[in-house]
């Protein structure tokens, strides 16, 4: 056996204008768990795209011995016959697709004369689900009928009907809640037991530390170390999470989450929303309320958090408060500065001072393939206008502004949206909202699949805006993140609101008792009530 299944040597990639990875080496033992941790932009993602062929070979300097052997693939494929599977973190599923026909997509099971034999594709199909922890679903189901962590199942037992030697993974575990992302990785510990070695990329380095065996930490394109998570198989981690922190960002995150800084203005206690009585059914199946008699405020200067597992309904809360955006309306009132007001549709919502942050920046926030500049000014449109037309210069203006004060990393305003990190189109959304001057400001997942440095500096901003007076929903799957930056927070399960607890009196078990609440008022397992919510 070779001591390393992979070897990537003095690997380098340019972009037009960027130099996106400069002599980057790593190296992966046959069933080792290897982890990539750097911040948004570093490189990660780049050097996974070539290892997996999506830059073919030719586009990057370098080379990559596989099981000892060189390489040199020309796409996707060609690293799939070799056994390395990449699996991206916007899942490549066909959602009315069965759960067979995704497994199988593009490596189908063909029977005599080349036709697709379907019994042996149901009964691997089977096989396969059951070696990934999915026995209770059938193969005939539609993808779309399962929850996200499901479908990252799915996602692996396809990467297992190709004979799979190298896993790699790139936050697999963004979207999950807590019980789902255990259970991912509890399945690629297994698959390390079968031999199997995975590349896992994930900005939450206390999964880093529980599943990997090592770490390599790249940043600004170039690889900084490569460290042993544990000084031996099965034992604890000793690499704390500071340790890597340090590596990603080459500085200490002294004061990760910012101290509070008081609104003392004299809007200072006031109610600045109160939302009663709301109710929403699904846009679909009309006999079911996903909102369910839902009422809160938020004061000027204060951050309310609002938690809850996967399916409680906090999303459609945001979307259906901020201009009816999801789902059917039943009933409900939202107050403004104590004054009822109609957020029936969105132009509506921000003329009454809201506005919301979506936890989907590719797909609703941002139009990617357009500057900068158009997209800070999107929501605010009307006062960039004179007679109707764009004032391009106020408009460049502004985004140069934000551009500074956000701490957007591109060379200008001009810069397609499409070409930066996560982390830096997450303050462009950001700007996008903030530059509508809200009196309430809904931030839904606002950290998600960004780094620690970037985090670290979007705490920083909404703590600044709390200071200014505004008033700030922060939904968040993270409860340490909550606990960290809010004054309150809020939970709900099953679509109601089952409390609300102070700052200081607000733990990660209280918050989960809340979350896990049944109608009755009793608490059931977070792992049951993930499932149930999670079949709707």
């Amino acid at each position: 056996m070779e001591q390393h299944v992979l070897e990537m040597r003095g690997i380098g990639k340019s972009f037009p204008g960027v130099r996106a990875l400069d002599g980057v080496s790593m190296s992966v033992r046959p069933g080792e768990v290897h982890a990539i941790c750097g911040e948004n932009g570093a490189g990660k993602s780049t050097l996974m795209k070539i290892l997996s062929g999506v830059h073919p070979h030719g586009s990057y300097e370098g080379e990559i011995l596989f099981e000892g052997r060189p390489c040199a693939f020309k796409d996707i494929r060609a690293s799939e016959e070799r056994g390395i599977v990449i699996i991206h973190q916007e899942l490549a599923l066909i959602p009315h697709l069965s759960v067979a026909e995704n497994v199988f997509l593009g490596n189908e099971r063909a029977g005599r004369a080349g036709i697709i034999s379907w019994s042996d594709t149901m009964r691997r199909t089977e096989e396969l689900m059951r070696r990934v922890g999915l026995a209770g679903e059938r193969p005939g189901t539609a993808v779309a009928g399962l929850g996200v962590g499901k479908q990252q199942l799915v996602e692996i037992a396809k990467a297992l009907a190709k004979r799979v030697k190298l896993l790699i993974l790139d936050e697999p575990t963004a979207a999950l809640n807590d019980e789902d992302s255990r259970k991912l990785l509890d399945l690629i510990d297994g698959l390390r037991g079968q031999g199997i070695a995975s590349i896992l990329i994930s900005h939450k380095l206390n999964e880093v530390r529980r599943i990997a065996d090592s770490v390599t930490i790249l940043r600004d394109g170039r690889t900084v170390e490569t460290l042993p998570v544990r000084p031996a198989p099965g034992a604890p981690p000793d690499l704390s999470e500071d340790r890597i922190i340090r590596g990603m960002v080459g500085r200490e995150l002294t004061q990760f989450y910012p101290r509070r800084t008081p609104y003392t203005g004299e809007r200072a206690g006031q109610v600045a929303m109160a939302v009663r009585d709301w109710t929403v059914r699904h846009p679909l199946d009309q006999q079911r309320r996903v909102v369910d008699s839902v009422s809160f405020e938020v004061r000027h200067g204060e951050i309310l958090g609002i938690a809850g597992l996967m399916g409680a309904g906090r999303t459609e809360l945001a979307m259906s408060v901020f201009g009816r955006s999801w789902g059917r309306y039943e009933r409900g009132t939202v107050r403004v500065h104590d004054r009822e007001v109609s957020t029936r549709t969105v132009p509506d919502a921000i003329a009454a001072g809201i506005a919301y942050v979506t936890e989907d920046r590719k797909t609703y926030g941002l139009n990617l393939i357009d500057t900068i500049a158009r997209n800070v000014s999107l929501a605010g449109l009307p006062r960039l206008a004179r007679r109707g037309v764009i004032d391009r210069h106020t408009e460049t203006r502004v985004a140069e502004r934000f551009r500074a004060s956000m701490n957007v990393k591109a060379p200008t305003v001009f810069e397609q949206v499409g070409r930066l990190s996560g982390g830096n189109q997450q303050k462009v959304v950001l700007s996008n909202w903030i530059n509508t001057e809200p009196d309430v400001l809904i931030l839904d997942e606002p950290t998600r699949g960004i780094d620690v440095g970037a985090k670290s500096e979007i705490y920083t901003v909404i703590d600044r805006l709390a200071a200014e007076g505004r008033a700030i929903v922060l939904i968040s799957s993270e409860l340490s993140e909550l606990l960290g930056v809010c004054d309150r927070i809020a939970t709900m399960a099953a679509g109601r609101l089952t409390g609300v607890l102070d700052r200081a009196e607000a733990t990660q078990e209280s918050l989960m008792r809340l979350m896990t609440r049944t109608e009755n008022g009793s608490s059931t397992d977070a792992t049951t009530d993930a499932r149930r919510d999670e079949e709707g």
